[in-house]
């Protein structure tokens, strides 16, 4: 539109995206409501904001006073400075206020292209920072190619110089890079942006440095060497509009003045520039600030962390002795490349990857751009790993930047053409969306606005250059891009381990990427598997499926071994899947569960990679991992109530023509529900309490199923209904609900012969009914004893009168007779347990009721059996602990553990039950709420005594869970241990700290156990 007609209409300010009250005026104090600034107007339409860019030419205006016709001239024909002054206006009010600050900075945005990309070289950007506090080179400086230079200016005026000159060049960048959004100027990709703001912060460091040795040596001779060394982004010139500096201080000699310079340039740079930070340096910030060359090199060979090799990854020398610089990057890159080779290597990156993770609040994790899921972190680690994997035989794999990085890894045939490409450009978007929201107020900044923030997302998009789409207007549009960006970096990051794997194994395709088994099996290594050469076989297995479960493995796969990396036992869990798999061959329905709901997905990865017990049980009943999922209410795990359970177990099994079959079905539910609540346990969706009672449900479903049918088998034998009346009285932690995974079922069994209708107590054949009631105990303990693949379903009868050398049944009034003469002071204990769990309702409570007169007598227990309770006690202590075990972590017999606590509230119970109804209660859990509430034992000791019996109780609960059988012993520090503590709920980096809190709780119960056996 070079020339325009006199009759062109000058569009109003709506349509130009101008909405403020004030924008007619502006436009009108500008003198731009002529057809001559028809163009002008226009271009200020595609500002990101152009009420944002009005207000600041207003103020501009003012500003710049008398030369504003000047300004006003060259905005009208210069289409390349028009482009760069609405942009930045437009975009950034931080700089906004800078251009108006310094009035004559304007002329900056109008450049002479001193180099291709239209901005000052860095050779000009070094000078005008020197320049801007008067610096000259060291004697000798420039001769060794070193960055030291002694500034003529000190203190605050050099602190505002350098602010004021960095400005001006950061002004020039951001027009750059934004201008394209308004003209149509070349685009600056992001490598460009982030080279050229390294560059900016060696020079703007090297005048710090400069500024630094004058303030602490003044005129005299600088007495140190001293080296910076750029790390993180700035190091893999990658820099943000808006971050810290990372930086390392090398020295020589590492002495208080050579500390005293590098604080003044932290300090001096801060104030002028960004944050500069020294703390990636050795020991973090507890330690020294600046080491010599000897120092850093024998710290990173015996004390450093792998996550600090994998940030000497982005090292570089920055400014100062750059010959110092050049021997620390020799002497500590070696080291880098062997990081993968390190024990702990994985476990390392895996925890730091987890706490990076746990850095987002859950609320921002969708809108956190560096950290949240689909992030920049994700690029950035994949990359990083990927890196030091391979990288220790491959030399073109030791670049600094990330695309640098993605580019070697695409070349060396290390990640996917397409999958390099897709990748990249996803993290150039989210790094130009992350320099967007920074240069608004030059803030730091890494979270997107509100998705419903409309307008928020409109100024986001325009900065962007993203333009409508379709039906969307900009901001629908960005959100829709931003979604599915996230979601490809989210799974390229999983793919990007797994699918060359695949492609190693598979070799389907001769221009893909290609793995060889050394590679894979390093690579599968490196990511927690203890038998890479094992995964490999069974990656081939799962991926020669015929047909189209073949193609679904391979799509399934990668997302697959991600999750398992992230369980303690990744071998175990691949493992556990290929038998799966190859046992559900004929059922279509479990890979397409899998690849059409996640969640199942990645639950049941968690669980194959958690527990030994869960996974075999699965093989046998694989029904429940439909269960995996969720429903509107929540997990459907936890959706089956157990009384729901028992009934149907028990009808089922009623329902079978023969007893064999009947507890064949028995077996089958319980085993369902076995898996259900233990894979509910192990995803953290069933408290301790809740598990010991599904686990007490179903037990007690058992019992009155095997009851039931054994009952009817015989009366269908014998042709009479059955002459006695059975009832079965769970004891121990069957009694209290309280069974753990590798519990027995403790239990006593009652009868009552049957009186004939009309008849007498003579008519009673009781011998007759005790040897059939014997017969029946005997049948179910049989039948449920039958050894099978399933945990064992063992009845222990050894806490009935007279212990084992007693009648396996007893009449009512047989026990009723023993207890009133015969009972010793530990059946009476043993008694505070009894519940009816199975058989006859009637019989079982009228047993409780005698049972209540045993062991709440009026006026209570006697003061001998108390005692006797003590030295059975202390007896116990001292040698039921088993030979060789520790007795510190020992859950059931151990100090303070499940055996301390359940004899501390039973004592009480036997002291105190007679005067309280509420401690007339079998769940260890419960009495002792009833113990705090009487005042018995303080709320603090209460407290303690909980936490310790569910402390112990997941613990042992755990064991059974990783190893398969039951255990009591907690192991010792290994990977056995880091099992143990994920099945608790513990971060696997966490086992240590697992460890540690089970013994201070323990320990603390143990006091109070002490105070009340010693009281």
């Amino acid at each position: 539109m070079s020339s325009l007609s006199s009759r062109a209409v000058v569009p109003g300010p709506a349509r130009l995206g101008l909405i403020d009250d004030s924008a007619p005026g502006d436009l009108a104090a500008l003198g731009w409501i002529t057809p001559a600034h028809l163009d002008v107007l226009w271009a200020l339409s595609r500002a990101p904001d152009p009420d944002l860019a009005l207000r600041a030419l207003i103020r501009l205006c003012a500003a710049v006073g008398d030369a504003w016709a000047e300004v006003d001239d060259r905005i009208r024909t210069r289409r390349t400075f028009r482009g760069r002054l609405f942009a930045v206006l437009g975009a950034s009010e931080a700089l906004g206020d800078h251009l108006v600050a310094e009035p004559d900075t304007w002329h900056l945005l109008d450049p002479d292209g001193t180099t291709e990309d239209g901005l000052p070289g860095f050779d000009e950007v070094l000078a005008t920072m020197l320049a801007a506090v008067d610096a000259v080179p060291e004697p000798g400086a420039l001769e060794r190619g070193d960055r030291i230079y002694r500034a003529g200016v000190s203190g605050p005026a050099a602190v505002v110089a350098l602010r004021t000159a960095y400005r001006n060049i950061l002004v020039q960048l951001a027009a750059r890079d934004l201008a394209p959004a308004v003209e149509d100027e070349p685009v600056l990709w992001f490598p460009q942006v982030g080279r050229y703001l390294a560059d900016m912060a060696d020079a703007a460091l090297t005048a710090s440095l400069a500024v630094a040795i004058r303030e602490v040596c003044g005129d005299a001779p600088l007495p140190v060497r001293l080296a910076i060394i750029a790390m993180g982004k700035c190091g893999a010139r990658e820099l943000n509009y808006v971050s810290d500096v990372d930086v390392i201080f090398v020295s020589d000699p590492a002495d208080g003045m050579s500390a005293r310079i590098a604080g003044e340039v932290m300090r001096i740079g801060t104030l002028a520039f960004f944050e500069v930070d020294a703390a990636l340096r050795p020991e973090g910030k507890a330690g020294a600030l600046t080491r010599t060359l000897a120092s850093h090199v024998a710290y990173y060979q015996r004390w450093a962390k792998t996550w600090e090799f994998q940030a000497l990854l982005k090292a570089r020398p920055m400014t100062g002795d750059m010959g110092l610089g050049a021997d620390y990057l020799d002497a500590v890159s070696p080291m880098v490349w062997e990081a993968s080779e390190r024990e702990d290597f994985v476990p390392e990156v895996q925890a730091m990857r987890r706490r990076v993770e746990k850095m987002v609040p859950p609320d921002l994790r969708s809108r956190e751009l560096k950290l949240g899921s689909g992030s920049l972190r994700d690029v950035e680690f994949a990359v990083q790993l990927l890196q030091l994997v391979h990288g220790r035989v491959d030399d073109s794999l030791r670049v600094l930047s990330t695309v640098e990085a993605l580019t070697a890894l695409t070349a060396g045939g290390y990640v996917g053409r397409d999958d390099g490409a897709n990748l990249t450009a996803s993290y150039e978007f989210l790094r130009l969306l992350e320099h967007r929201l920074q240069l608004q107020k030059l803030k730091r900044t890494h979270l997107l606005p509100e998705f419903d923030d409309r307008e928020a997302m409109r100024f986001l998009a325009r900065a962007a250059h993203i333009r409508p789409e379709g039906d969307l207007d900009a901001a629908a549009s960005l959100r829709a891009e931003i979604r599915r960006q996230s979601l490809r970096v989210r799974r390229l990051h999983e793919k990007l381990f797994y699918r060359p794997l695949l492609d190693a194994v598979t070799r389907i395709d001769a221009d893909e990427l290609r793995l060889s088994d050394a590679a894979a099996t390093k690579r599968l290594a490196a990511l927690g598997y203890a038998k890479p050469d094992h995964a490999l076989s069974h990656l081939r297995a799962l991926l020669s499926s015929a047909g189209r479960r073949g193609q679904i493995q391979e799509l399934l796969l990668p997302t697959l071994l991600e999750w398992l990396s992230n369980t303690p036992d990744p071998d175990a869990g691949l493992l556990n899947y290929r038998r799966l798999c190859e046992s559900l061959a004929d059922q279509d329905w479990f890979l397409r569960l899998l690849r059409d709901d996640g969640l199942v997905a990645e639950r049941l990865m968690h669980v194959l990679g958690a527990s030994a017990y869960v996974s075999e049980l699965l093989m046998r009943s694989p029904e429940v991992i439909r269960l995996y999922t969720d429903s509107a209410s929540g997990p459907k795990l936890c959706e089956v109530p157990i009384a729901d359970v028992a009934n149907g177990l028990i009808a089922s099994a009623v329902r079978q023509p023969d007893a064999k079959r009947a507890i064949a079905v028995a077996r089958s539910h319980r085993r369902a529900e076995l898996v259900r609540v233990a894979s509910a346990d192990i995803l953290g969706m069933l408290d301790t309490p809740a598990v010991c009672a599904a686990l007490s449900g179903v037990w007690a479903a058992v019992l009155n199923a095997a009851l039931k049918v054994v009952i009817a088998e015989s009366a269908a034998a014998r042709g009479v209904p059955a002459p006695a009346r059975m009832a079965v009285i769970g004891m121990g932690r069957l009694g209290g609900q309280e069974l753990g995974y590798g519990s027995d079922a403790d239990v006593l069994f009652v009868c009552d012969p049957i009186r004939p209708e009309g008849g007498g107590d003579d008519d009673v054949d009781e011998a007759a009914a005790m040897r059939w009631a014997n017969t029946i105990a005997d049948r179910v303990r049989t039948l449920l004893n039958t050894p099978s693949a399933d945990p064992p379903l063992e009845i222990d009868t050894g806490l009935r009168p007279e212990g084992r050398n007693g009648p396996v049944v007893r009449t009512l009034a047989a026990y009723r007779a023993y207890y009133t003469q015969w009972a010793q002071p530990w059946e009476i204990q043993a008694l505070l347990r009894a519940h009816q769990v199975a058989g006859d309702e009637d019989l079982g409570v009228a047993f409780l009721h005698m049972a209540d007169r045993i062991r709440y007598p009026d006026g209570g227990v006697s003061a001998d059996a108390v005692r006797e309770i003590r030295r059975i006690k202390a007896r116990v202590d001292a040698e039921r602990l088993p030979r060789g075990a520790d007795p510190a972590t020992h859950t059931k017999l151990g100090r303070g553990g499940l055996a301390d606590v359940e004899w501390t509230v039973q004592l009480l119970q036997l002291r105190h039950g007679h005067r309280l109804a509420s401690l007339h209660n079998t769940s260890t859990l419960q009495c002792l709420d009833a113990i705090g509430s009487a005042e018995i034992l303080s709320e603090t000791d209460v407290g303690l005594l909980k936490e310790a019996w569910l402390t112990a109780t997941k613990a042992r609960n755990a064991l059974v869970l990783v190893r398969g059988k039951a255990i009591d012993q907690l192991p010792g520090p290994g990977q056995q241990l880091r099992a143990v503590a994920f099945a608790a709920g513990w971060p696997e980096d966490q086992a240590s700290e697992f460890l540690d809190n089970y013994l201070r709780v323990t320990r603390r119960a143990k006091a109070v156990v002490l105070k009340v056996f010693g009281a």
